[in-house]
């Protein structure tokens, strides 16, 4: 395998090629037992120095490693694709922070690896952060976790006529039925509100098992998604616009009671101490470990572009139990 530096306390795992060195798709095929056991060791790793010069190369290494790229089901932000199955990172503008999440994980069923390729790096800041899961379940304190194992967190999604991300653009179909039958097989609770209106509930869990290690690990939204997790500015502007029960996501204890503020901000806090950073660089390919490491990005300057592609797709027991 290409040389690879070790970095104990930090993610990610960095592996560095050449530009005249073998491409990484080949990499990737060749030492993929290898590499699969060190990203399930560090969360994530950093493939620096490879020739992949354009979406194509970067989509060729995403099939190597993890096979078909999977299409971005019940999308929670706008993006776009490149080239098929390879979307742009979410289409925020530049001054917003996308807080730390594992993606998808308020579904019934998540991609196990992310990847992200640099096409073109911002001028300042820009990074796509990381903290290991692993550690911010032991950073948690005992009673707020030990509370949300009890009562589960429910995530509830309001899709409002001309505003964010209309539900048949989520659903992939108008077709009412259609959406409550998906509902239905993926443990969520629609609601029709008036003539347009959407409301979804769904209850999941809060700490799930790794797959390949048995570590606990915390895997959801409920931070994400809290409306306390908004810019301030942006948080009242929508709760005076819609209030607390039709805003675009929020956040409960599974049995629908409200999460206190101070719980939230110190979930927040936990992943803000494990929080790890690296600057972009062109060519730049992070894979990720959706089930060990969270992501966010940073806000930036400059002419970043960042795509990015999921794989292996991950069915909760839930599913696993209908199937």
């Amino acid at each position: 395998m290409s040389e690879t530096i070790a970095e104990p306390a930090t993610l990610p795992h960095t592996v560095t090629g050449t530009p005249s060195g073998p491409a990484l798709d080949t990499v990737l095929s060749r030492d993929r037992a290898e590499l699969r056991s060190l990203l399930a060791h560090h969360g994530a790793l950093l493939f620096r120095g490879f020739p992949v010069d354009d979406i194509a190369a970067f989509e060729t290494a995403v099939r190597a490693f993890s096979g078909e790229p999977l299409s971005y089901q019940e999308r929670s932000s706008p993006r776009h694709s490149l080239k098929g199955n390879v979307y742009t990172s979410t289409d925020y503008p530049p001054d917003e922070e996308i807080f730390l999440h594992n993606e998808n994980s308020y579904q019934a069923v998540w991609p196990r690896i992310l990847y992200f390729y640099c096409d073109r790096e911002p001028d300042t800041l820009g990074a796509t952060p990381l903290a290991d899961i692993r550690r911010v379940y032991e950073e948690i304190e005992p009673a707020v976790r030990d509370e949300f194992a009890r009562r589960g967190w429910m995530v509830v999604r309001n899709y409002q006529p001309r505003f964010g991300v209309a539900w048949p653009e989520v659903f992939g179909t108008d077709d009412r039925g259609a959406v409550e039958r998906y509902c239905a097989d993926h443990g969520m609770v629609p609601e029709w509100v008036g003539s347009d209106h959407l409301r979804t509930r769904a209850v999941r869990n809060a700490v799930y098992r790794h797959p390949d290690t048995g570590q606990p690990v915390w895997f959801n939204h409920i931070t994400f998604f809290h409306h306390t997790s908004l810019d301030e500015d942006v948080r009242e502007g929508l709760l005076a616009m819609f209030g607390e029960d039709d805003l675009p996501t929020n956040t409960y204890y599974g049995d629908g009671g409200r999460i206190p503020d101070d719980v939230v901000e110190h979930l927040r806090s936990c992943y803000r101490r494990l929080t790890r950073r690296f600057d972009w660089k062109h060519r730049d390919v992070l894979v990720v470990d959706n089930m060990a490491a969270a992501h966010g990005r940073e806000p930036f300057t400059g002419p970043r572009k960042i795509a990015v592609a999921m794989g292996e797709a991950y069915r909760s027991d839930f599913v696993r139990d209908r199937d």
